[in-house]
């Protein structure tokens, strides 16, 4: 379809003698004709924004339907704003069975009346136009679900696309979050997501990433609400990570990125279990951005006591009193257990920078190990 677009742009590019551009009614580009660097063709900020980032900013978009474009059957002019550096445009609506899906931009400098009922060009572009909006009735329904995965996991200019595309559905500017669904096996056939109003996406085969508005970036309810409904009807072991709050889709990669963290800390720490905020985590947030333990870590992980013994250490600042209460160990086995792990890890654990490694380590480990196949 992509081709017969490409080919109804050119056509009414060359009937009208202007260049064309072709957005359906998200503004998200389309199709263009290509632009003659030579001087003869008009450009400006809005057709240049359009090709370079493939849409319109929204303040651009509340501009132009402020000219009634979205309900207008006919040709329509919108006026020139020099101080914008924004030229005058026809725009022919691109429309089907009453419903418009989609707009012809021409930069034709006003040479055009829109009112010419006569003007057989005019007339031919308006049915090229009718011909596009069948063809963008006849496209499938946007699956929001692949747009968001494009958003999270795409290439730069798929993510920012994506991301528009996504804005378009949400309130304008509205309070948002992700939530990772760590599955604990395998998802049963036909699951769906427990949730009306949100957009969920199968990542990579592993986590369901889901997009949830909020009413205000304090109230967390409905991620909360969902995460919870949501792993009743997963299996056992399953957890739930939730992003920090951001207003807008320019941020859903990182945002990603912290969801998922705080899910593999809530499969690795019972405490956080079964759903962990990002903005909860403390120092477990450094953790989940490493790759693995430290390798004078490594020797320490094949004894899960000693691991178990220097872990409870630092987790209770290095107090021996207290390790060895949580333990139910006496003092002087400790005091050997932790001459034990200074010998295997080649680690002081007087020296600050020597505790702070191990305790990362041990803390990476435990990721790591849910990792693994």
């Amino acid at each position: 379809m992509r081709d017969d677009l490409q080919e109804l742009v050119d056509e009414v590019s060359r009937v009208l003698a202007a260049p064309a551009t072709l957005e359906d009614a998200a503004f998200t580009l389309l199709a263009f004709c290509a632009h003659d660097d030579s001087g003869a063709d008009p450009m400006d900020a809005v057709r240049t924004r359009s090709i370079l980032t493939r849409g319109s900013a929204t303040e651009t978009r509340r501009r132009f339907e402020e000219f009634g474009i979205a309900s207008t059957t006919r040709p329509l002019r919108t006026p020139a704003d020099p101080e914008a550096g924004i030229l005058t445009r026809l725009v022919l609506p691109v429309r089907h069975e009453g419903s418009t899906h989609g707009y012809l931009w021409l930069l034709d400098g006003g040479r055009i009346d829109p009112d010419d009922d006569a003007d057989p060009a005019l007339a031919r572009a308006m049915a090229l136009a009718a011909r596009a909006g069948r063809l963008l009735a006849g496209r499938p329904a946007d699956d929001l679900g692949r747009i968001l995965a494009d958003a999270l996991t795409g290439r730069p200019a798929a993510q920012a696309q994506a991301g528009r595309r996504l804005a378009d559905r949400l309130t304008e500017d509205g309070a948002q979050v992700l939530v990772a669904l760590s599955p604990g096996g395998d998802l049963l056939p036909g699951w769906q997501l427990p949730a009306a109003g949100a957009v969920a996406t199968l990542v990579d085969d592993g986590p369901v990433a889901v997009l949830v508005p909020l009413p205000s970036t304090t109230d967390l309810r409905p991620a909360g609400a969902l995460a919870a409904a949501s792993l009743r009807s997963l299996p056992p072991g399953s957890t739930a990570g939730v992003s920090s709050v951001r207003r807008g889709t320019g941020h859903l990669a990182e945002q990603w990125r912290e969801a998922r963290g705080a899910a593999r800390v809530a499969a690795a720490v019972s405490r956080f279990s079964p759903v962990a905020h990002w903005a909860e985590l403390g120092a477990w947030r450094t953790v989940t951005e490493l790759t693995g333990p430290d390798p004078a870590v490594l020797p320490l992980l094949a004894d899960a006591v000693l691991s178990e013994t220097a872990e409870a250490y630092l987790d209770r600042a290095g107090s021996v009193v207290r390790t060895a209460e949580a333990l139910r160990i006496h003092r002087q086995t400790l005091y050997y257990r932790l001459g034990r792990i200074s010998a295997l890890t080649g680690l002081d654990l007087a020296e600050g920078d020597d505790r702070l490694l191990l305790h990362t380590g041990l803390r990476a480990a435990r990721l790591s190990r849910l990792d693994r196949p």
